[in-house]
């Protein structure tokens, strides 16, 4: 059996972009899991244990998700902000 190089794969991984997956039309999807609706909405926060005041992570969310997902960072404390999503090239 081979031996597992656990020092190289990680070395892999942190170098590979990860960049969001798109749907079908090109557009962004909701972060709940297995949704592939294209996201509305984009929920901004942060876990006060580990993370700086002023840092937001963001979680993205279609119409139907934008409750559930909502609910579930505030029900944790970490839900900061909920704002529109806009998809694509912005103007200015």
């Amino acid at each position: 059996m081979p031996e597992f190089d656990l020092l190289s794969a990680l070395q892999h991984a942190a170098a590979a972009p990860s960049a969001p997956a798109s749907t079908a039309a090109g557009r962004t999807p909701c972060s709940r899991k297995a949704c592939t609706a294209p996201a509305a909405w984009a929920l901004l926060w942060n876990n006060p244990k580990i993370h700086a005041p002023e840092r937001r992570k963001t979680w993205l969310a279609c119409d139907e998700h934008r409750a559930w997902l909502s609910d579930y960072l505030e029900t944790r404390g970490f839900l900061r902000e909920v704002t529109p999503f806009h998809d694509g090239p912005r103007e200015g």
